[in-house]
């Protein structure tokens, strides 16, 4: 199979804007997301509709394609990008340009999820542990699976519910897991769930991959347990730093 990787990055972020060219160790953000990247992935582009970020992707000799500023998701914008390239390519992987340490290891085993033949779309999760704070946490979607490591169901809320046992033991009762948002698609299957209108769960719980459940697809789920460390705030630039010198 021919595997490209596509970073979405835009300018306009809410929280941080220009988060993309932020320095962190004397380097942009989307540099150092390239360039992880690019440790495991024989071919990378960045997708953006700023001529600035395509300035500074060129200027460290990355490739960079050019794209839409109306798109509502980065899985859309990867669907226009894998167009304007002309890349015939078998899979594409989305990785979230805010995370600077994004590992080769991950990439590599969201892609060895294709070696099952029923995946259309893979994404990756990671054990929450006994951290009951973390289970509870709205903000980090959990995700249940079947007994072939395919996405039953993602949420916010804390699922599954352990009857019998007291929230304060949840976290040793059940294997709970946390959704790392990172995702791959078969080529076809991209352009497929980009055409999808929004889907009854996914507007309840503001998860786009509800849409895909909802409308039949099958998302494989790799098991890391590695996190990501994702940039959404100055604030969370300075940890970054800090991690970094560490």
């Amino acid at each position: 199979m021919k595997t490209i990787g596509i970073i979405p990055a835009r300018y306009a972020s809410t929280r941080f804007p220009g988060k993309p060219l932020a320095l962190l160790g004397g380097r942009p953000v989307i540099q150092h997301v390239y360039e992880q990247a690019s440790r495991c992935l024989p071919e990378v582009w960045v997708a953006t509709d700023d001529e600035r970020i395509s300035d500074c992707v060129k200027a460290f000799g990355g490739r960079v394609v050019m794209t839409s500023p109306d798109h509502q998701s980065g899985t859309d914008r990867v669907c226009e990008a894998l167009k304007n390239t002309g890349v015939e390519a078998d899979v594409v992987v989305n990785i979230q340009g805010d995370e600077p340490f994004i590992m080769p290891e991950q990439i590599t085993c969201l892609c060895e999820c294709f070696n099952h033949d029923a995946t259309q779309i893979a994404t990756l999760a990671t054990p929450f542990g006994d951290n009951n704070e973390a289970i509870a946490n709205a903000n980090s979607p959990k995700v249940v699976t079947d007994c072939h490591g395919f996405a039953l169901y993602f949420s916010r809320s804390i699922v599954p519910f352990i009857r019998g046992v007291e929230p304060s033991g949840w976290g040793n009762a059940f294997p709970f897991l946390k959704h790392i948002g990172i995702y791959a698609y078969c080529s076809e299957v991209l352009k497929e769930i980009t055409l999808l209108p929004q889907s009854a769960l996914e507007k309840a719980e503001k998860l786009e991959q509800l849409r895909w459940l909802e409308n039949g697809y099958r998302i494989r789920v790799g098991i890391t347990k590695q996190e990501t460390i994702g940039i959404d705030t100055p604030a969370d630039l300075q940890r970054a730093e800090a991690f970094l010198k560490r």
